[in-house]
């Protein structure tokens, strides 16, 4: 069932902010996710790792300014790509540096096998992924059919590279290459030749138009262990691509082997089926699309795939991004379902999109993360703005990476050139912070002086399981309605009345120990509001209609 969540509402007064603030923490709730949040400015060669108030806990230094991703691992160590510069040719470093601030493995992906860029994947055999650049001269571009006048096309691969410890580098165990799977129908006597439509398994050449040699764009890899599959967020083609790991390097430049019997071939395709002739622009669903990934089986849509679509508004000749998942098509043995055309679904499962849909847009980088809670984690990568949003789209914590090229921001001063490419939030019990410390330091940014409560718990009580909580009455309301708490076991200390445009319209600081209070809403004007009541470590949430 499509859902879209459109009444996502911020409490902006969670914390005590002051005026024209522009950097750090914005909101936190009891109803977030109870963590520490990992990110790497893109300007910047320092890690952060914050709490939920903002604070600094911990940072990572290195030589290399992010290329772009940053993982926490079970030991407390960062692994981290790296870049020595500000362009593509710049890419290629992995590093991992422990917890003191060590670099104790480096590996670079820069000549031999072409170099890496964007993302990398840890694999539970301590293996990584990479996404790796696959330069293709003139003539090869030519002999496999392609119409481009180009000197060359940048192709994609992606190397699994098993580390050295002891001596350094790493040595390549598996590899995949999008250019051992292609297709053509423009020159019967050259490579590759076939019904791009009766072959979606396969790649177009000539799908785009490759005015520049960055053909396929990858941008994102993840990896499902129980499946032994990767999924790849394709940009240029605004496609996910699934493929089968559990190939050899044979097999997987081949159509057969591994457990799906298909060797390379794509396993399944999903975003865009005009690049493989079973669809126009109208049928597209992804735009330049991030961080395509797996919901963990323990998590809320398990099996799922969400992804950050970062010009989904596109569809509709506006400028703004949404969350999706997407839930794909398997049959009872685990293949993906394919009828012919293109392939399902024919929409998203989930969407979240922000009240004002211009409010929420990043048309490069970005991720997303779903968390144990039902939460979902946002890094609106452009501006640097990480925020997460309940099951109902409300806003529970958002926060302003405060780094840039210069260095930190200063509160007040307006951000710019904070970007981050993403955020991942770690729980509290995670095996990375046994036996560290993990002591607040205070705020990244200067000028900071907000007060902020850290919380425990990360409950949300939803109005169906409210019915012997809270009272609103009368409701639909004309000017003034009751509130009455009962069988409430903690303290209520404020109550919000927010608009469906996210806007606080009223904020109430209840009194200690207070049962029933009465709240005037003859100001506001009919329609739909929510009252959210929020107490040490819960939050309940309820509608009510103004109707004068």
């Amino acid at each position: 069932m499509k859902v879209i969540l459109i009444y996502s509402f911020l409490l902006l007064f969670a914390i005590s902010v002051q005026a024209q603030q522009t950097v750090g923490l914005f909101n936190n709730t009891p109803a977030a996710f109870d963590g520490y949040t990992l990110f790497t400015p893109i300007r910047s060669d320092t890690t952060y790792l914050i709490d939920n108030c903002g604070e600094k806990v911990h940072q990572w230094s290195s030589n290399y300014k992010p290329g772009l991703s940053v993982y926490l691992m079970d030991d407390g160590s960062i692994l981290r790509s790296g870049r020595s510069g500000n362009t593509g040719s710049s890419f290629g470093i992995v590093e991992l540096i422990d917890w003191n601030n060590n670099v104790i493995w480096s590996y670079s992906a820069q000549t031999t096998h072409g170099r890496q860029h964007h993302d990398i994947e840890p694999l539970p055999n301590g293996n990584i992924l990479l996404i790796v650049r696959d330069e293709r001269s003139q003539a090869e571009v030519v002999q496999a059919g392609s119409l481009t006048s180009n000197a060359s096309i940048n192709s994609e691969q992606i190397l699994e590279i098993q580390p050295d410890y002891v001596n350094g580098g790493g040595t390549v165990v598996w590899e995949w290459k999008a250019w051992d799977h292609l297709i053509q129908d423009a020159d019967s006597g050259k490579d590759n030749y076939g019904n791009v439509s009766q072959h979606p398994e396969h790649i177009d050449i000539n799908y785009l138009s490759h005015t520049g040699t960055d053909w396929l764009h990858f941008n994102g890899v993840a990896y499902n262990a129980t499946l032994d599959q990767i999924v790849i967020s394709v940009r240029a083609f605004n496609e996910l691509w699934i493929v089968d790991h559990s190939t050899t390097t044979l097999e997987a430049a081949s159509s057969s082997g591994g457990n799906s019997g298909k060797g390379g071939d794509l396993l399944y395709r999903w975003g865009n089926p005009a690049s493989y002739q079973q669809g126009t622009a109208g049928d597209q669903t992804l735009f330049f699309q991030h961080h395509a990934q797996w919901i963990a089986d323990t998590l809320h849509e398990a099996g799922k795939i969400i992804v950050f679509n970062n010009d989904a508004g596109t569809a509709v000749g506006q400028s703004y991004s949404e969350i999706n998942t997407i839930n794909l098509p398997v049959d009872s043995v685990g293949n993906y379902t394919y009828l012919g055309g293109a392939y399902g679904p024919t929409t998203y499962d989930w969407t979240y999109q922000a009240p004002n849909p211009a409010d929420f847009y990043s048309n490069i980088i970005s991720g997303v993360q779903r968390l144990p809670n039902g939460n979902t984690l946002i890094c609106e990568g452009v501006g640097g703005r990480f925020f997460e949003v309940d099951t109902l789209g409300v806003m529970v914590w958002e926060y302003v990476n405060p780094v840039n090229n210069t260095g930190l921001i200063h509160q007040n001063t307006i951000a710019t050139s904070n970007n981050v490419f993403r955020c991942a939030r770690y729980p509290i019990n995670h095996p990375a912070f046994v036996g560290k410390s993990l002591t607040p330091q205070g705020y990244i940014e200067p000028g900071s002086t907000f007060s902020c409560n850290l919380y425990n718990s990360t409950a949300t009580i939803e109005e169906s399981q409210m019915e012997n909580a809270l009272y609103l009455y009368p409701n639909p309301v004309a000017d003034q309605f009751t509130l009455e708490l009962q069988n409430v076991n903690e303290e209520v200390s404020v109550l919000d009345i927010v608009n469906i445009n996210g806007q606080v319209v009223l904020q109430k600081i209840v009194p200690p120990q207070t049962q029933k209070c009465a709240v005037s809403v003859a100001f506001l004007q009919n329609g739909m509001y929510f009252v959210r009541v929020s107490g040490q470590n819960k939050i309940w949430t309820k509608k009510i209609i103004v109707q004068q």
